[in-house]
Protein backbone atom coordinates (compact mmCIF):
# COMPACT_ATOMS: atom_id res chain seq x y z
CA UNK A 1 0.00 0.00 0.00
CA UNK A 2 2.93 2.34 -0.32
CA UNK A 3 2.46 3.41 -3.93
CA UNK A 4 1.04 6.82 -4.52
CA UNK A 5 -2.06 5.49 -6.29
CA UNK A 6 -3.09 3.26 -3.40
CA UNK A 7 -4.97 3.41 -0.20
CA UNK A 8 -3.46 1.32 1.08
CA UNK A 9 -5.42 -25.53 11.38
CA UNK A 10 -4.72 -26.78 13.50
CA UNK A 11 -3.04 -28.98 10.82
CA UNK A 12 -1.92 -32.56 11.10
CA UNK A 13 -0.56 -35.00 8.55
CA UNK A 14 -3.74 -37.05 8.79
CA UNK A 15 -6.08 -34.09 8.16
CA UNK A 16 -8.38 -34.87 5.26
CA UNK A 17 -11.59 -33.67 3.70
CA UNK A 18 -14.59 -35.61 2.46
CA UNK A 19 -15.42 -36.13 -1.23
CA UNK A 20 -13.16 -37.64 -3.86
CA UNK A 21 -12.29 -35.92 -7.10
CA UNK A 22 -14.41 -37.33 -9.89
CA UNK A 23 -12.99 -38.77 -13.12
CA UNK A 24 -14.34 -38.30 -16.59
CA UNK A 25 -17.62 -39.99 -17.37
CA UNK A 26 -17.08 -43.65 -18.16
CA UNK A 27 -13.36 -43.55 -17.38
CA UNK A 28 -11.99 -45.55 -14.44
CA UNK A 29 -8.59 -45.31 -12.82
CA UNK A 30 -6.60 -48.45 -13.65
CA UNK A 31 -5.07 -50.37 -10.77
CA UNK A 32 -1.42 -49.62 -10.20
CA UNK A 33 0.76 -52.46 -11.43
CA UNK A 34 -1.53 -53.69 -14.23
CA UNK A 35 -0.09 -54.11 -17.69
CA UNK A 36 -2.28 -51.35 -19.08
CA UNK A 37 -1.37 -49.03 -16.24
CA UNK A 38 2.28 -49.50 -16.96
CA UNK A 39 1.91 -48.11 -20.47
CA UNK A 40 -1.09 -45.77 -20.20
CA UNK A 41 -0.56 -42.08 -19.45
CA UNK A 42 -2.58 -41.00 -16.41
CA UNK A 43 -5.64 -38.98 -17.34
CA UNK A 44 -5.70 -35.40 -16.20
CA UNK A 45 -7.76 -35.09 -13.02
CA UNK A 46 -11.24 -33.74 -13.45
CA UNK A 47 -12.51 -30.91 -11.27
CA UNK A 48 -16.27 -31.25 -11.25
CA UNK A 49 -18.91 -29.57 -9.10
CA UNK A 50 -18.44 -32.05 -6.26
CA UNK A 51 -14.69 -31.48 -6.18
CA UNK A 52 -15.08 -27.69 -6.24
CA UNK A 53 -17.49 -27.97 -3.31
CA UNK A 54 -14.87 -29.99 -1.46
CA UNK A 55 -12.19 -27.39 -2.18
CA UNK A 56 -14.52 -24.78 -0.69
CA UNK A 57 -15.23 -26.91 2.39
CA UNK A 58 -11.54 -27.43 3.09
CA UNK A 59 -10.83 -23.70 2.74
CA UNK A 60 -13.73 -23.01 5.10
CA UNK A 61 -12.39 -25.52 7.63
CA UNK A 62 -8.84 -24.15 7.60
CA UNK A 63 -9.93 -20.52 7.98
CA UNK A 64 -12.55 -21.39 10.60
CA UNK A 65 -9.90 -23.16 12.65
CA UNK A 66 -7.74 -20.04 12.51
CA UNK A 67 -10.62 -17.88 13.72
CA UNK A 68 -11.63 -20.31 16.47
CA UNK A 69 -8.08 -20.17 17.85
CA UNK A 70 -8.84 -16.59 18.92
CA UNK A 71 -12.09 -17.37 20.74
CA UNK A 72 -11.98 -17.36 24.52
CA UNK A 73 -12.95 -20.85 25.72
CA UNK A 74 -13.22 -22.28 29.20
CA UNK A 75 -10.22 -24.42 30.21
CA UNK A 76 -10.68 -27.97 28.96
CA UNK A 77 -13.43 -26.94 26.54
CA UNK A 78 -11.44 -25.97 23.48
CA UNK A 79 -12.99 -26.89 20.18
CA UNK A 80 -11.53 -29.73 18.20
CA UNK A 81 -10.36 -28.30 14.85
CA UNK A 82 -12.93 -28.83 12.11
CA UNK A 83 -10.28 -30.19 9.80
CA UNK A 84 -9.71 -33.10 12.17
CA UNK A 85 -13.18 -34.39 11.38
CA UNK A 86 -12.80 -34.87 7.64
CA UNK A 87 -11.76 -37.95 5.67
CA UNK A 88 -11.57 -38.68 1.99
CA UNK A 89 -9.43 -37.93 -1.04
CA UNK A 90 -8.91 -34.16 -0.72
CA UNK A 91 -6.64 -33.29 2.14
CA UNK A 92 -3.96 -30.98 3.47
CA UNK A 93 -0.47 -31.94 2.48
CA UNK A 94 1.79 -32.95 5.34
CA UNK A 95 3.86 -29.77 4.94
CA UNK A 96 0.82 -27.49 5.00
CA UNK A 97 -0.62 -29.40 7.94
CA UNK A 98 2.54 -28.62 9.92
CA UNK A 99 2.38 -25.00 8.79
CA UNK A 100 -1.23 -24.64 9.93
CA UNK A 101 -0.41 -26.22 13.27
CA UNK A 102 2.28 -23.56 13.74
CA UNK A 103 -0.21 -20.90 12.60
CA UNK A 104 -2.66 -21.90 15.31
CA UNK A 105 0.07 -21.80 17.90
CA UNK A 106 0.89 -18.22 16.89
CA UNK A 107 -2.80 -17.29 17.03
CA UNK A 108 -3.01 -18.78 20.53
CA UNK A 109 -0.22 -16.40 21.54
CA UNK A 110 -2.07 -13.52 19.89
CA UNK A 111 -5.17 -14.39 21.89
CA UNK A 112 -3.07 -14.16 25.06
CA UNK A 113 -1.73 -10.75 24.01
CA UNK A 114 -5.27 -9.59 23.36
CA UNK A 115 -6.43 -10.79 26.76
CA UNK A 116 -3.57 -8.87 28.39
CA UNK A 117 -4.81 -5.76 26.55
CA UNK A 118 -8.34 -6.31 27.85
CA UNK A 119 -9.97 -7.87 24.80
CA UNK A 120 -11.58 -11.29 24.29
CA UNK A 121 -13.99 -12.84 21.82
CA UNK A 122 -16.91 -14.98 22.96
CA UNK A 123 -17.80 -16.51 19.59
CA UNK A 124 -16.96 -16.36 15.91
CA UNK A 125 -18.35 -17.23 12.53
CA UNK A 126 -16.36 -17.73 9.33
CA UNK A 127 -17.90 -18.34 5.92
CA UNK A 128 -15.99 -18.96 2.68
CA UNK A 129 -17.30 -18.32 -0.82
CA UNK A 130 -15.59 -19.95 -3.79
CA UNK A 131 -15.02 -17.35 -6.50
CA UNK A 132 -13.18 -19.25 -9.20
CA UNK A 133 -11.24 -22.43 -9.95
CA UNK A 134 -8.45 -22.53 -12.50
CA UNK A 135 -6.99 -25.91 -13.46
CA UNK A 136 -3.79 -26.56 -15.37
CA UNK A 137 -2.82 -30.20 -15.53
CA UNK A 138 -2.53 -31.62 -12.03
CA UNK A 139 -2.61 -28.20 -10.38
CA UNK A 140 -5.67 -26.17 -9.39
CA UNK A 141 -5.75 -22.64 -8.02
CA UNK A 142 -8.91 -21.73 -6.16
CA UNK A 143 -9.86 -18.14 -5.32
CA UNK A 144 -12.08 -17.66 -2.27
CA UNK A 145 -13.53 -14.82 -0.19
CA UNK A 146 -13.50 -15.21 3.58
CA UNK A 147 -16.09 -13.34 5.64
CA UNK A 148 -15.52 -13.52 9.39
CA UNK A 149 -17.42 -12.01 12.32
CA UNK A 150 -16.15 -12.10 15.91
CA UNK A 151 -18.37 -11.24 18.87
CA UNK A 152 -16.69 -9.21 21.60
CA UNK A 153 -16.84 -10.67 25.09
CA UNK A 154 -17.92 -7.95 27.51
CA UNK A 155 -14.68 -7.65 29.46
CA UNK A 156 -15.01 -3.93 30.22
CA UNK A 157 -18.69 -3.80 29.35
CA UNK A 158 -18.48 -1.00 26.79
CA UNK A 159 -17.24 -2.96 23.77
CA UNK A 160 -19.27 -2.82 20.54
CA UNK A 161 -21.18 -5.94 19.57
CA UNK A 162 -18.94 -7.36 16.87
CA UNK A 163 -15.96 -6.87 14.64
CA UNK A 164 -15.72 -8.30 11.15
CA UNK A 165 -13.62 -8.45 8.02
CA UNK A 166 -13.45 -9.78 4.49
CA UNK A 167 -10.28 -11.28 3.09
CA UNK A 168 -9.37 -12.93 -0.19
CA UNK A 169 -7.21 -16.01 -0.55
CA UNK A 170 -5.73 -18.20 -3.27
CA UNK A 171 -5.47 -21.90 -2.47
CA UNK A 172 -3.25 -24.25 -4.44
CA UNK A 173 -4.27 -27.89 -4.84
CA UNK A 174 -2.08 -30.56 -6.43
CA UNK A 175 -3.33 -33.94 -7.69
CA UNK A 176 -1.36 -37.18 -7.62
CA UNK A 177 -1.40 -39.83 -10.37
CA UNK A 178 -4.59 -41.32 -8.93
CA UNK A 179 -6.44 -38.00 -9.15
CA UNK A 180 -6.39 -37.37 -5.40
CA UNK A 181 -6.03 -33.71 -4.47
CA UNK A 182 -3.95 -32.16 -1.70
CA UNK A 183 -4.07 -28.57 -0.48
CA UNK A 184 -0.45 -27.49 -0.73
CA UNK A 185 -0.60 -23.71 -0.29
CA UNK A 186 -2.77 -20.82 0.87
CA UNK A 187 -1.96 -17.14 0.58
CA UNK A 188 -3.73 -13.84 1.09
CA UNK A 189 -4.32 -11.98 -2.17
CA UNK A 190 -5.58 -8.63 -0.92
CA UNK A 191 -3.64 -5.74 -2.40
CA UNK A 192 -2.91 -4.23 0.98
CA UNK A 193 -0.12 -5.08 3.36
CA UNK A 194 -2.47 -5.00 6.35
CA UNK A 195 -3.33 -8.24 8.10
CA UNK A 196 -6.69 -9.68 9.13
CA UNK A 197 -7.20 -10.51 12.80
CA UNK A 198 -6.91 -14.27 12.14
CA UNK A 199 -3.99 -14.02 9.71
CA UNK A 200 -1.11 -15.67 11.56
CA UNK A 201 1.89 -14.38 9.62
CA UNK A 202 3.06 -10.82 9.92
CA UNK A 203 2.86 -9.14 6.50
CA UNK A 204 5.76 -7.91 4.48
CA UNK A 205 5.25 -4.69 2.60
CA UNK A 206 5.81 -5.39 -1.08
CA UNK A 207 4.15 -2.44 -2.76
CA UNK A 208 6.21 0.05 -4.72
CA UNK A 209 7.32 3.14 -2.86
CA UNK A 210 7.20 6.54 -4.55
CA UNK A 211 10.26 8.42 -3.42
CA UNK A 212 9.72 11.96 -2.27
CA UNK A 213 10.75 14.74 -4.58
CA UNK A 214 13.53 17.07 -3.64
CA UNK A 215 12.59 19.26 -0.75
CA UNK A 216 11.37 18.48 2.71
CA UNK A 217 7.99 16.85 3.28
CA UNK A 218 6.17 16.94 6.62
CA UNK A 219 7.34 14.18 8.93
CA UNK A 220 4.64 12.97 11.33
CA UNK A 221 5.82 11.99 14.83
CA UNK A 222 5.18 8.41 15.90
CA UNK A 223 2.46 7.63 18.42
CA UNK A 224 3.05 5.39 21.43
CA UNK A 225 0.91 2.27 21.87
CA UNK A 226 0.80 2.37 25.67
CA UNK A 227 -2.46 3.16 27.44
CA UNK A 228 -2.77 6.70 28.67
CA UNK A 229 -5.45 9.07 29.80
CA UNK A 230 -7.74 9.62 26.81
CA UNK A 231 -7.62 12.92 25.00
CA UNK A 232 -10.54 15.27 25.39
CA UNK A 233 -13.53 13.79 23.57
CA UNK A 234 -14.52 15.48 20.32
CA UNK A 235 -17.88 17.03 19.61
CA UNK A 236 -18.94 14.69 16.83
CA UNK A 237 -21.61 16.68 15.02
CA UNK A 238 -20.99 20.39 15.48
CA UNK A 239 -18.17 22.60 14.35
CA UNK A 240 -16.22 22.57 11.11
CA UNK A 241 -16.52 18.80 10.54
CA UNK A 242 -19.17 16.17 11.18
CA UNK A 243 -17.21 13.25 12.64
CA UNK A 244 -20.29 11.12 13.10
CA UNK A 245 -20.94 11.44 9.35
CA UNK A 246 -17.39 10.24 8.67
CA UNK A 247 -17.99 7.14 10.78
CA UNK A 248 -21.41 6.54 9.28
CA UNK A 249 -19.96 6.63 5.77
CA UNK A 250 -17.10 4.28 6.63
CA UNK A 251 -19.39 1.77 8.32
CA UNK A 252 -21.79 1.88 5.37
CA UNK A 253 -19.09 1.13 2.79
CA UNK A 254 -16.61 -1.00 4.72
CA UNK A 255 -17.49 -4.10 2.65
CA UNK A 256 -19.60 -2.72 -0.23
CA UNK A 257 -17.58 -0.14 -2.13
CA UNK A 258 -19.13 3.15 -3.21
CA UNK A 259 -19.35 3.03 -7.01
CA UNK A 260 -18.99 6.80 -7.17
CA UNK A 261 -15.25 6.27 -6.61
CA UNK A 262 -12.69 3.90 -8.15
CA UNK A 263 -11.75 0.74 -6.27
CA UNK A 264 -7.99 0.32 -5.88
CA UNK A 265 -8.21 -3.11 -4.27
CA UNK A 266 -7.67 -5.08 -7.47
CA UNK A 267 -4.53 -6.86 -8.56
CA UNK A 268 -1.74 -4.37 -9.11
CA UNK A 269 -3.82 -1.45 -7.87
CA UNK A 270 -1.98 -1.22 -4.58
CA UNK A 271 -4.85 -1.11 -2.09
CA UNK A 272 -7.88 1.03 -1.33
CA UNK A 273 -7.29 2.02 2.30
CA UNK A 274 -6.38 5.71 1.90
CA UNK A 275 -8.91 6.23 -0.89
CA UNK A 276 -11.57 4.90 1.50
CA UNK A 277 -10.47 7.08 4.41
CA UNK A 278 -10.40 10.15 2.15
CA UNK A 279 -13.96 9.42 1.05
CA UNK A 280 -15.02 9.20 4.71
CA UNK A 281 -13.33 12.50 5.56
CA UNK A 282 -15.00 14.12 2.55
CA UNK A 283 -18.39 12.81 3.76
CA UNK A 284 -17.74 14.60 7.04
CA UNK A 285 -16.87 17.98 5.56
CA UNK A 286 -13.31 17.93 4.18
CA UNK A 287 -13.31 20.13 1.09
CA UNK A 288 -11.37 19.60 -2.12
CA UNK A 289 -8.13 21.50 -2.58
CA UNK A 290 -7.88 21.28 -6.40
CA UNK A 291 -4.69 21.37 -8.37
CA UNK A 292 -2.02 19.15 -9.87
CA UNK A 293 -2.51 15.45 -9.04
CA UNK A 294 1.13 14.95 -7.99
CA UNK A 295 1.22 17.99 -5.73
CA UNK A 296 0.83 16.73 -2.16
CA UNK A 297 -0.41 20.15 -1.06
CA UNK A 298 -3.58 19.49 -3.09
CA UNK A 299 -6.35 17.02 -2.20
CA UNK A 300 -9.32 15.94 -4.33
CA UNK A 301 -11.08 12.81 -5.46
CA UNK A 302 -13.93 12.01 -7.84
CA UNK A 303 -14.94 9.07 -10.01
CA UNK A 304 -12.63 10.30 -12.78
CA UNK A 305 -9.56 11.74 -11.08
CA UNK A 306 -7.87 11.62 -7.70
CA UNK A 307 -4.86 13.43 -6.31
CA UNK A 308 -2.01 11.33 -4.94
CA UNK A 309 -2.85 12.76 -1.52
CA UNK A 310 -6.39 11.37 -1.80
CA UNK A 311 -5.29 7.80 -2.47
CA UNK A 312 -1.66 7.51 -1.33
CA UNK A 313 -0.67 6.68 2.25
CA UNK A 314 2.38 8.93 2.55
CA UNK A 315 0.97 11.68 0.35
CA UNK A 316 -2.16 11.84 2.50
CA UNK A 317 0.02 12.27 5.59
CA UNK A 318 1.98 15.06 3.92
CA UNK A 319 -1.18 16.88 2.85
CA UNK A 320 -2.90 16.44 6.23
CA UNK A 321 0.02 17.99 8.08
CA UNK A 322 0.86 20.71 5.54
CA UNK A 323 -2.78 21.86 5.32
CA UNK A 324 -3.13 21.92 9.12
CA UNK A 325 -6.27 19.80 8.80
CA UNK A 326 -4.81 17.41 11.36
CA UNK A 327 -2.63 17.50 14.44
CA UNK A 328 -0.56 14.60 15.69
CA UNK A 329 -1.49 12.62 18.80
CA UNK A 330 1.14 11.25 21.15
CA UNK A 331 -0.74 8.00 21.88
CA UNK A 332 -2.91 5.76 19.72
CA UNK A 333 -5.40 5.44 22.57
CA UNK A 334 -6.13 9.18 22.28
CA UNK A 335 -7.84 8.62 18.93
CA UNK A 336 -11.52 9.51 18.69
CA UNK A 337 -14.25 9.07 16.07
CA UNK A 338 -13.16 10.50 12.72
CA UNK A 339 -9.47 10.43 13.61
CA UNK A 340 -6.98 8.57 11.42
CA UNK A 341 -4.36 5.94 12.27
CA UNK A 342 -1.52 5.01 9.93
CA UNK A 343 1.01 2.18 10.20
CA UNK A 344 4.51 1.49 8.96
CA UNK A 345 4.70 -2.30 9.12
CA UNK A 346 8.42 -2.77 8.48
CA UNK A 347 9.61 0.48 10.10
CA UNK A 348 11.38 1.71 6.97
CA UNK A 349 10.06 5.26 7.26
CA UNK A 350 7.40 4.85 4.57
CA UNK A 351 3.86 4.38 5.81
CA UNK A 352 1.87 1.38 4.56
CA UNK A 353 -1.72 1.57 5.78
CA UNK A 354 -4.48 4.07 6.66
CA UNK A 355 -7.54 3.50 8.90
CA UNK A 356 -10.30 5.64 10.41
CA UNK A 357 -11.86 5.47 13.87
CA UNK A 358 -15.62 4.80 13.70
CA UNK A 359 -16.32 3.90 17.34
CA UNK A 360 -14.82 4.78 20.69
CA UNK A 361 -15.82 2.96 23.84
CA UNK A 362 -16.76 4.76 27.04
CA UNK A 363 -13.42 3.74 28.55
CA UNK A 364 -11.45 5.19 25.66
CA UNK A 365 -10.67 2.30 23.32
CA UNK A 366 -10.76 3.35 19.63
CA UNK A 367 -12.12 0.94 17.02
CA UNK A 368 -10.92 1.21 13.42
CA UNK A 369 -12.72 0.56 10.13
CA UNK A 370 -10.75 0.24 6.90
CA UNK A 371 -10.43 -1.14 3.39
CA UNK A 372 -8.28 -3.58 1.49
CA UNK A 373 -8.63 -6.29 4.10
CA UNK A 374 -12.13 -4.87 4.53
CA UNK A 375 -12.59 -4.54 8.29
CA UNK A 376 -15.31 -3.23 10.61
CA UNK A 377 -14.69 -1.92 14.14
CA UNK A 378 -11.40 -3.60 14.93
CA UNK A 379 -9.97 -2.37 18.22
CA UNK A 380 -6.62 -0.67 18.37
CA UNK A 381 -5.70 -3.35 20.94
CA UNK A 382 -6.28 -6.07 18.34
CA UNK A 383 -4.18 -4.22 15.77
CA UNK A 384 -1.32 -3.79 18.24
CA UNK A 385 -1.54 -7.48 19.21
CA UNK A 386 -1.16 -8.44 15.55
CA UNK A 387 1.54 -5.87 14.78
CA UNK A 388 3.41 -5.17 18.02
CA UNK A 389 6.57 -4.07 16.20
CA UNK A 390 5.05 -1.66 13.68
CA UNK A 391 5.32 2.11 13.85
CA UNK A 392 2.05 3.96 14.45
CA UNK A 393 0.99 7.51 13.51
CA UNK A 394 -2.16 9.02 15.03
CA UNK A 395 -3.89 12.08 13.56
CA UNK A 396 -6.57 14.23 15.19
CA UNK A 397 -8.82 15.47 12.35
Amino acid sequence: MKSSNTGRTRGRAAIVVAAAASVAAGAALLPIGSASAATARPAAPVVDQQTRATFQRLADAVLTDRTDALVDSAPGHRKKPLTDGFSGDVRLSAALARSEKAALTSLDRRKDRLAALGEKYSSANTAVTLNSTRVQGARAEVAVTETTTLTYRKVRGDEPGTTGFQAHHALTFTADARGHWQLTGIRNTDAAADVAVNQPAEPSATATVRTAKAGATPNAPRAATTRTAPAKAKNLTTGAFNYKAMATYAEKYWSTYNKAYPNFNGHGAGGDCTNFVSQSLKAGGWKHAPGYVYDYTKWFGTADIQSDSFVGVNEWSWFAQNSKRTTSLAYVYQLDVGDVLQMDFNKDGSKDHTMIVTYRSAQGVPYLTYHSANTYRRSVASIIASEPNAYYYAYRT
